[in-house]
C-alpha cells in the first residue's frame, strides 16, 4: 500500500512510501489488542493505596464501657470499623498492578492497531524534519499547515529528537514518541497517527 508524504508546509511531495501490509494492512486481531490496551493501562497504576485497618488506627486501647449493665450493645473499642473514626474493613493495600504479554502477542497487537488507523484513513506520512532549537510556534505552524491542529494527534520519530518533543510537548493534544517505543494504547489513541517518513522503514522491520 503506498501513500503520499506530505511537506511540512502542508503540500505533497512527490514521493510515495510503501506501507508493508504485513505491517499496515492485517485483519485487526480485537482481541489481543484488548490484552494489550489493558495491560499498557495497568502498568500505569502506581499501587500505592492504602487505608488503616482496625489494628492500625491509634487510639481504641481502653474498653469504652463496662461489658454489662448499660442496656446497650457491647463495645471492645472505639476503632471498632462500626466506629466514627474506627478502621476501615477489607480497605485497600498496595499491591503491583504490572500485567505481562508475550512479546508475539505485543507485536501482533501493534500491527493490529496501526492496520485499523490504516483502514480508518488515520496516518499520515510526513517527510522528516527536526528543529535546531525548540520553538513551540515551529511545531505548531506545522500542525496547522497539516491540518490536524487542534486534533488529538501522536507524531512518531525514528530517533529521539529532543528539540522536537520540547518543541511539541506544551501543545494540547499532541503526543510525540520514538516509533519503536509506541505501545498499542497510544497509537490507537488518537484522531491523527503522523509518521516521520525515517520512521515507516523503521515500524516494518520492528514489527515484521
Amino acid at each position: 500500500m503506498k501513500v503520499d508524504v506530505y511537506k511540512i508546509d502542508g503540500t505533497l511531495s512527490e514521493e510515495k512510501v510503501e506501507l508493508s501490509d504485513s505491517v499496515f494492512a492485517i485483519e485487526p486481531n480485537d482481541h489481543v489488542v484488548y490484552l494489550s490496551v489493558k495491560a499498557f493501562l495497568a502498568n500505569q497504576r502506581q499501587g500505592t493505596h492504602k487505608t488503616k485497618e482496625r489494628s492500625e488506627v491509634n487510639g481504641g486501647g481502653r474498653k469504652p464501657w463496662k461489658q454489662k449493665g448499660k442496656g446497650g450493645a457491647r463495645a471492645g473499642t472505639s476503632r471498632s470499623p462500626l466506629w466514627i473514626g474506627g478502621g476501615t474493613i477489607f480497605g485497600p493495600k498496595p499491591r503491583d498492578y504490572r500485567q505481562k504479554i508475550n512479546k508475539k502477542v505485543n507485536i501482533l497487537a501493534r500491527k493490529s492497531a496501526l492496520s485499523m488507523k490504516a483502514k480508518a484513513n488515520q496516518i499520515m506520512v510526513v517527510e522528516d524534519f527536526n528543529f535546531d532549537q525548540p520553538k513551540t510556534k515551529n511545531f505548531t505552524d506545522i500542525l496547522k499547515n497539516l491540518k490536524v491542529y487542534g486534533k488529538k494527534t501522536l507524531l512518531l520519530t525514528s530517533e529521539n529528537l529532543p528539540n522536537v518533543f520540547k518543541s511539541g510537548r506544551n501543545i494540547e493534544k499532541v503526543y510525540i514518541d520514538v516509533a519503536e517505543n509506541a505501545s498499542t494504547y497510544e497509537i490507537l489513541n488518537n484522531q491523527k497517527l503522523l509518521i516521520q517518513k525515517s520512521a515507516v522503514d523503521k515500524i516494518a522491520s520492528i514489527l515484521k
